[in-house]
Order: C-alpha cells, then structure tokens, then sequence
C-alpha cells in the first residue's frame, strides 16, 4: 500500500527477455521522475531495435493513479500497453517507464497470447531491478536575517531537514528539503520565528 509520502519505485534500469512462439518481446524498466523522458528513452531504443516490429510501453508517474499513459504502437488495442501499466500497479510501482520491444516470430498469438507475453516481459525485467521505497519530499526557501540562525538551525537539527542550498549575508537564504508529511510541524515552527519569510518551492 503506498503510504501518502512514500512510494516505490527502481533504482536503476533493468531489462528482461520473455519468448513466446518464435516471438521475441525484449523489455526494459527506467526509473524516471518526468514525461519528457520518454521520448528520448523511446528513440534510442528504436535505433538500437530497429529491425523489431512493435514497441510498445507504460509509464506511471506519481502517487496519482490517473497519471500514466500506455502505448500498443500497432498492436491490437489493449494488448501490450495496459498489462505492462497493469503490471506496473500490481508491482505498486511508479516513476517507471517499461518498454517492450517485439521481434516477430511468424505465429500469431492471438490476443490472449499478447497480453501474456508483454505481462511476462514486464515481470522479467521488474524482478531483476532494484525496487526501492522513496518519500515525497517538499522543498521550502527560507528568508531570515543572520540573527536568526540559531533559531533557524534548531528547527533544522530538530526535524534532521536537509539542506539542499544556503547564502549567508546579512540576509540569509536557505533551501530546505523535509518529507511530505512533516509539512504543517516544520513549516508552523519556522514561522514563529521573527521576520522570516517561508515559502513553498516545488516537490520531489
């Protein structure tokens, strides 16, 4: 069950093989954080694979099960796109591509065939990564004057923050990164303290 703040995902890119009738489906796993990451993983693959006849793939990004998208490129519709994300959530996975690449083997294999194979060749390339579990961590800038650095750095020692960026002057700039959860606690210690000025950057 993936928890508000935390999620699963893989450490690094894996690839499997899955053999079906003569019919060769090649699959590989990438962890990425983004959709513009796609294409470029898709493109190189279509240079590396340029005799195969389909690649198809899914993506899941975020703890948002809406976010996804699935591609059968020229496979009967339904096929080879959906088991791979359906593959995906029951790994309860995300920030994942899959693609699976298809050398045809001469035999048909029917539409139950096909979602086999593109089933099975998303197992076998998720079971040999490295499944990891991660937080969603936000990211606050934190504005202050240097008089208020003990202030400032007993919350960070307090809540063990990390610092991704700091500038210190006589006017202080902090970049802070905490878990998602932690939010409300550290944002409300942080602004009891005088002439600071938080705020809300982005999420990772």
């Amino acid at each position: 069950m993936l928890l508000e703040d935390t999620y699963k995902t893989i450490k690094s890119p894996a690839e499997g093989l899955f053999k079906d009738r003569g019919s060769k489906f090649f699959s590989f796993a990438y962890p990425i954080v983004h959709e513009s990451e796609v294409k470029a993983l898709a493109d190189n693959l279509r240079k590396v694979h340029f005799k195969a006849v389909h690649h198809c793939y899914a993506y899941r990004l975020g703890l948002d099960k809406s976010n996804f998208r699935v591609n059968d490129d020229g496979e009967p519709s339904g096929t080879a796109g959906k088991p791979i994300l359906n593959t995906l959530l029951s790994y309860e996975i995300t920030n994942v591509l899959v693609i699976v690449v298809r050398y045809f083997g001469g035999t048909l294999l029917g539409v139950p065939g096909l979602i086999n194979a593109y089933k099975s060749a998303t197992v076998e390339a998720i079971t040999l990564a490295d499944i990891l579990e991660k937080t969603v961590n936000n990211v606050y800038s934190i504005v202050f004057e240097f008089v208020q650095m003990n202030d400032v750095m007993r919350v960070v020692k307090e809540y063990n923050l990390k610092i991704r960026n700091q500038t210190y002057d006589n006017q202080c700039l902090i970049e802070l990164e905490f878990r998602k959860s932690l939010t409300n606690q550290v944002v409300n210690k942080l602004e009891k303290i005088d002439n600071i000025v938080v705020e809300y950057l982005f999420t990772v």
